[in-house]
């Protein structure tokens, strides 16, 4: 089978997902409407309260959403062979993901912009709201140090993107100046952005930069983790106009280029599938690894609690118009599924042209596909050398530039996001110390910084331990923040309706609860003691948050009955 089978599946169901799905629950269950006023013109501060063009705001919140987990996550998923990954990134993405998204932003939007733990607060509960916060802490945690680790790997193995993506920050900085200091033409800025960030690429490849092997006893590898972290603190604290939104517009802009690179090839190319749809283990009744492992490995590309933050955290701050919201939310969650089903693609198809240059076979399927994230350059190169003759330095740089730019996106508004957290509990539990920025940067940026030291073992970059446990933890939030948006509608009498929340909100999190256990059963047996408390300690959290919200849910509909 062709790679553009896949590809037009996908498409498909993305485009039902946009035109007829979307539209239904935004008009006929949120109800949006552009004549109530948003918080980014009640609370206007222009600093993180800034009503902001809708393209530009999607471009934000799709790059700082995405990340390299759109990337990571199917890549890895693959290894139990392409059909289980491709069905839960579409069904995913129409039905999870689109609606999670645009309903947490919606939440947000309808309280002042506060964030999903804190809308939780005031409809289910405080504790249980301060429980809830908990979580985002910690997602957030293992977000920025996974992706910090990521990144730091990335450009060791990778050095030709260090100039283009360092020139990235420059570029966006001149941006934010020229369309919010001196009102320039949004096109023409973009245009110029592009250009210029692209011109970098073959600049980057003729100059590769790579840091000494040890400095004061740090390897390069955790050089650039420093280097990284210190980045984030400084970008979390200035004004979003000023390199967050306009670094992720172009990043926006230049997967969305990507992306049509990377599809405009496969059409001419249409590359065979040479991994099997599932694994000769599944086949013969072994699920046991499938499920529920594949709903923890894919999370961004299919529905990620993180989405929820980002929305809730800093997006819901920036929307100028109410109906901004369905463009935003749900075609971001549709960008990202996009980007999900390009890594599927590449990593079973693209990657194959490599492995039939070296003489390889389908049946060496194993040894092509279990490449994980670093597929992603690979294979996206060769298909695009092939499809339009882009040399293949130039090809995966740009692939490889890519999964850094997103998770260096998603790092940024990640610290941000963990100071806004800390600064509320600052309030929470009147510590006035914690509500300082820059107090609370600090704190963030230590925390991450120490876990993601603690993810780098003697052999380099160790997401694999992160990863699963970030994945539980993510799609339990992602069920929660389902659970409350539930709550909301059941309260708005709404019941009909809450239905298109409630039905993923079970499916995810028996899968995400499920595989929490086997990790924590893992980690015990590993002796990886900070994981397994960790991985605990939102179990638990996550029952305390479910009983309340349950119960706060059946005294509604007590209260609707008897009235």
């Amino acid at each position: 089978m062709g790679a553009l089978v896949l590809l037009l599946i996908g498409v498909c169901m993305f485009a039902f997902g946009w035109f007829v799905y979307s539209r239904f629950v935004a008009g006929k269950i949120l109800k949006l409407d552009d004549k109530n006023k948003t918080p980014a013109h009640e609370l206007r501060d222009d600093i993180d309260y800034c009503p902001t063009n809708k393209f530009v705001l999607w471009g934000h919140h799709f790059t700082a959403v995405a990340g390299a987990a759109p990337i990571v996550g199917p890549a890895i998923a693959v290894q139990w062979g392409w059909l289980p990954a491709f069905l839960w990134v579409v069904i995913g993405t129409v039905f999870f993901a689109g609606i999670h998204d645009m309903s947490a932003l919606w939440a947000s939007v309808k309280n002042q912009g506060k964030s999903i733990g804190t809308v939780c607060q005031r409809v289910v509960g405080s504790k249980v709201g301060q429980l809830f916060m908990v979580v985002i802490f910690l997602v957030l945690l293992m977000v920025n140090a996974a992706f910090g680790v990521i990144i730091a790997k990335e450009s060791v193995e990778h050095p030709t993107t260090i100039i283009p993506a360092w020139g990235a920050i420059l570029i966006a900085l001149i941006m934010g100046q020229a369309i919010y200091k001196f009102k320039m033409n949004l096109t023409l800025v973009t245009i110029v952005a592009v250009i210029a960030l692209y011109a970098l690429i073959p600049v980057g490849v003729a100059f590769p930069v790579n840091l000494p092997e040890n400095v004061g006893g740090l390897d390069s590898l955790r050089q650039w983790v420093v280097i990284l972290f210190i980045y984030a603190g400084i970008a979390s604290i200035l004004p979003v106009w000023m390199l967050l939104q306009p670094r992720d517009y172009v990043n926006g802009i230049q997967l969305f280029i990507g992306l049509l690179l990377l599809y405009g090839s496969i059409l001419i190319v249409n590359p065979p599938v040479l991994a099997p749809d599932i694994i000769p283990a599944i086949k013969n009744g072994d699920w046991g690894v499938l499920i529920p492992i594949l709903f923890i490995t894919i999370a961004c590309g299919a529905i990620s609690g993180f989405h929820g933050i980002v929305a809730s955290g800093t997006t819901s701050k920036q929307i100028d118009k109410e109906t901004d919201v369905r463009f935003v939310g749900y075609l971001g969650a549709v960008g990202e599924g996009s980007l999900a089903l390009g890594t599927i693609i590449i990593c079973v198809a693209g990657v194959g042209l490599l492995g039939a240059n070296a003489g390889l076979n389908p049946e060496t399927w194993v040894t092509l596909f279990k490449g994980g994230p670093g597929n992603f350059a690979t294979g996206g190169g060769a298909i695009v050398e092939k499809g339009i003759g882009l040399s293949y330095s130039a090809a995966s740089t740009l692939f490889s530039l890519m999964l850094i730019l997103f998770a260096a996106t998603t790092m940024d508004a990640g610290i941000r996001l963990q100071r806004y957290i800390i600064q509320e509990w600052g309030e929470i539990y009147k510590i006035p110390f914690l509500k300082k920025n820059a107090i609370a940067t600090i704190v963030a940026v230590v925390t991450s910084f120490l876990m993601a030291i603690n993810g780098i073992g003697e052999g380099g970059a160790n997401q694999v331990a992160i990863w699963p446990l970030f994945g539980a933890t993510n799609q339990i939030l992602a069920s929660l923040t389902l659970l409350t948006i539930a709550v909301i509608l059941i309260k708005n009498k709404k019941v009909g309706g809450s239905l298109v929340v409630l039905i993923p909100m079970v499916f995810i999190l028996t899968m995400a609860f499920w595989g929490a256990l086997v990790k924590t059963k893992e980690f015990y047996t590993n002796s990886d003691w900070l994981l397994f408390v960790i991985d605990i300690l939102v179990l638990v959290v996550t029952i305390l948050v479910v009983l309340s919200a349950l119960s706060t849910i059946s005294k509604t509909l007590k209260e609707e009955k008897s009235a």
